[in-house]
């Protein structure tokens, strides 16, 4: 039961990965900003290889960033 709670967990948080990517690729913002972003969501991608739960927070911590136009310093 446990593990198929957490596979589903992985599916969603995988999913919103590639949604996130694809947002980060879209954003009208300079190349320096799209970079920490990127690296941002690289970090958030292996975390969740370790640390499922705490990846799926990041991820919603940096998406609601983005939808509140707050982006990281690029350079």
């Amino acid at each position: 039961m446990e593990r198929d709670s957490q596979l589903e967990l992985y599916e969603a948080v995988a999913a919103r990965l590639k949604e996130a990517h694809t947002t980060v690729r879209e954003l009208q913002v300079p190349e320096g900003v799209r970079m920490a972003l990127s690296r941002k969501l690289l970090v958030i991608t292996a975390a969740a290889k370790h640390d499922l739960p705490g990846a799926a927070t990041r991820l919603d911590r940096l998406m609601k960033d983005l939808e509140e136009g707050r982006f990281p310093e690029g350079g």
